[in-house]
């Protein structure tokens, strides 16, 4: 009997997650959350102990990310599974959940039989992706790499100045905030230009954004 928790912040979602599982007759859910912060107190019970927790990534006060980094740095519940429930549009969170050690992510919209599988494979000590989502997570984690090679570019002040750029600083501004001349403002928003292959200050920040650079500094 495989011990499973629903964290998902629509109860309909929840209530049938739970049918299809209980009558099926190898899963018993032992707790339900409607949000983040419900999620980890619930686990935070000494009677709550889920083999297997399935986790929404959208949802109030803390979302399925957050949670999930939670448990892995403070090892709540060290042993337990971490199945990511998620729409078709989050390959960035998808990429998030990898990076942090989730141990599996299928979509909402899926049917039991693969509900069941991914949750099996997961009780056997195996990873699962749905298969959906490995195209589009392939093409991001490419572009990842890609970014990643132009970032290596950056010297330590042009990231500085990009950093500027994604908080909406003028040139002027960021010359006075990093004591140089608004001249060479201009140079180092020029070759971080070339370097990132972006045409203006709006690709630089979402370039930035993207890649957490604005968490550098």
């Amino acid at each position: 009997m495989v011990k499973v928790m629903i964290v998902d912040d629509h109860s309909l979602m929840r209530e049938g997650i739970k049918q299809l599982l209980e009558f099926d007759g190898n899963f018993r859910i032992v707790g339900e959350a409607s949000d983040g912060d419900e999620c980890l107190r619930v686990l935070n019970l000494q009677n709550v102990d889920p083999d297997v927790l399935l986790l929404d990534i959208n949802m109030p006060k803390k979302n399925g990310i957050e949670v999930l980094q939670e448990l892995k740095e403070k090892k709540i519940h060290d042993g337990m599974k971490v199945l990511i429930l998620t729409v078709h549009n989050e390959v960035e969170y998808l990429l998030k959940a990898v990076d942090i050690g989730v141990d599996g992510y299928i979509l909402k919209d899926s049917g039991s039989v693969e509900l069941k599988k991914a949750i099996n494979a997961l009780m056997n000590d195996e990873s699962y992706i749905q298969a959906d989502l490995i195209p589009a997570l392939n093409s991001r984690l490419v572009s990842r790499d890609s970014d990643k090679d132009k970032i290596e570019q950056l010297t330590k002040r042009e990231l500085e100045v990009l950093v500027q750029v994604a908080n909406g600083m003028f040139n002027k501004e960021i010359a006075l905030a990093l004591d140089i001349s608004e001249r060479t403002v201009k140079n180092h928003i020029s070759n971080i230009f070339k370097k990132i292959e972006v045409a203006d200050r709006t690709q630089a920040a979402v370039f930035a954004i993207r890649n957490d650079i604005i968490k550098l500094f």
